[in-house]
C-alpha cells in the first residue's frame, strides 16, 4: 500500500511526531537532549518553521510549529534528524538508523485545536508517568510557555498570546489549562489525525483544507466501498 502523502499547508501549525526505530530510545544522556535542542534551533530558523512547543520523550519527539514554505517542515525534520544520528552514532559507536521511517503529522487548527494539541505535547510525561507535573519535566517547552523561561527556540502563537495583556497572566493562564485532564476522546482525536497525517480541526477547518489541497484530509469509513443496487 503507497505511503499516505503528508498534509502540509503554509502558514497552518502543524504537530509533528518522530519516533525512535521500534520505539527504541533515541536519548540516552542529558548532553543529547541538549544538542537535538541547539539543532533544533538552528534548523528551524534555516528552514522558516516556527516552534511552538515540544517534548523530546525518551523514545519519541513532539513538536508542535508552523512551517513558512510547504518544504519547510520537511527540511527541517531531515537536516535534524540527520545531524542527530550522525552524533548518536558516533558518540554511541553504533550503526544504522536510529529513527523510525518517516515522521508523522497533521495539520491543526488554531482557534479550537492549537493550545489543546500544545497541553497534549507538553503533558506526555506526565502521562507515561515520568513526572507528576510537566514543571518537573525539562526537556518540555513548558518551562517556556508556563513558566517563562527563556528560550531562543519558541516562538510563541497568537493563539498563545491572546491569553492575557502581559506575559505573567498569559503564564498564569496557561497553568491554569494544565489544571483539568484532557478528554479520553481528544486524546484519541490528536493521536488518529496525528499517526494518519490528517487534519485536526472543526469539520469546517477540514473541509477548508480539503478544498485547498484537493483532496480527502480525515480518515474514511472502515470497510469496502458499498456497491450501488441496480
Amino acid at each position: 500500500m503507497p505511503r499516505r502523502p503528508r498534509i502540509i499547508t503554509p502558514g497552518i501549525p502543524l504537530h509533528i511526531i518522530q519516533r525512535g526505530n521500534n520505539r527504541q530510545a533515541c536519548f540516552f544522556a542529558d548532553d543529547d537532549y541538549l544538542f537535538y535542542l541547539d539543532w533544533l534551533k538552528e534548523y528551524s530558523k534555516d528552514t522558516g518553521c516556527l516552534v511552538h512547543a515540544y517534548v523530546l520523550m525518551t523514545n519519541h519527539v513532539h513538536l508542535l510549529l508552523t512551517p513558512q514554505e510547504a518544504t519547510s517542515a520537511g527540511l527541517l525534520m531531515k537536516r535534524l534528524g540527520q545531524r542527530y544520528v550522525q552524533y548518536i552514532n558516533r558518540t554511541y559507536q553504533r550503526t544504522g538508523t536510529l529513527w523510525e521511517g518517516r515522521f508523522r503529522s497533521c495539520v491543526t487548527e488554531e482557534d479550537n485545536y492549537l493550545l489543546l494539541c500544545q497541553r497534549y505535547i507538553e503533558m506526555n510525561p506526565v502521562r507515561a508517568q515520568m513526572v507528576s507535573t510537566p514543571s518537573e519535566y525539562p526537556w518540555s517547552s513548558f518551562q517556556t510557555n508556563g513558566l517563562g523561561e527563556k528560550n531562543e527556540i519558541i516562538t510563541p502563537h497568537t493563539v498563545y498570546q491572546a491569553l492575557g495583556e502581559n506575559t505573567e497572566i498569559r503564564q498564569q493562564a496557561y497553568r491554569e489549562l494544565f489544571r483539568y485532564e484532557l478528554d479520553p476522546g481528544v486524546l484519541e482525536e490528536i493521536r488518529r489525525a496525528t499517526n494518519g497525517n490528517f487534519a485536526l480541526g472543526s469539520n469546517r477547518f477540514n473541509e477548508q483544507i480539503a478544498k485547498v489541497l484537493g483532496k480527502r484530509v480525515t480518515p474514511g469509513k472502515a470497510g469496502r466501498p458499498r456497491k450501488e443496487r441496480k
